[in-house]
């Protein structure tokens, strides 16, 4: 009746045929999400190492790791909370995705075969931060703008291998500019991935 999220009262949301447990501490994970896990997993062979940024319930980190077993997927969270849900929800399904507190790169070394991320993309004045689901959900998780994808744009090559992709979910209106920063970030073979509803959702570019 007061409109809470049923995701949130019932404590779990399916997301690519995994049953993700989710609470207020993290955002529920939407259908067009799948559409940033499809992408990757184009991208990337069976043995690859993958970094899940911004992970929150890790439910993209879990999905790429159940069609990918002899993957090394590592998910990350600026947020201890989150980790902590990441976490259970990787032992409560049997899959092995190592779970690190950091923010953006900061704290992580090495280069990865993909990089993916579905970053806090909604600009502070959007409307609709005070509609629906989203007037329930973590603020810090929603709201970042291009600011926030700009800044993981600019670090993510310096983590690529070679041949290593970025795959960023982005709002519908946000994939030109995007684009642009990506291609400003020296990454080739940039593309946009439509997510169900025929809208720009989801784009790649690959670590020369």
């Amino acid at each position: 009746m007061q409109g809470e999220p049923v995701a949130y009262i019932v404590g779990q949301r399916e997301f690519w045929g995994l049953e993700v447990a989710v609470d207020s501490r993290v955002l529920i994970p939407r259908p067009d999400t799948e559409t940033l896990v499809e992408a990757a997993l184009e991208r990337i062979g069976d043995d690859a190492s993958v970094l899940d940024l911004g992970t929150g319930s890790g439910c993209v980190a879990l999905a790429v790791k159940s069609e990918r077993p002899n993957a090394q997927v590592l998910a990350t969270d600026i947020d201890r909370d989150c980790i902590e849900v990441a976490k259970r929800n990787a032992e409560a399904l049997g899959l092995r995705v190592q779970t690190r507190v950091a923010d953006a790169f900061c704290g992580v070394s090495g280069k990865f075969d993909a990089v993916v991320t579905n970053p806090p993309y909604i600009e502070p004045d959007d409307p609709h931060l005070t509609r629906g689901d989203l007037r329930f959900e973590p603020r810090h998780a929603l709201v970042g703008g291009l600011a926030t994808i700009a800044r993981i744009v600019d670090a993510a090559p310096a983590h690529l291998s070679r041949d290593g992709w970025l795959v960023l979910e982005h709002g519908f209106d946000q994939a030109n500019a995007v684009g642009a920063l990506f291609e400003i970030a020296g990454l080739e073979d940039v593309t946009c991935v439509r997510d169900l509803a025929g809208h720009d959702r989801v784009s790649c570019g690959r670590a020369p």
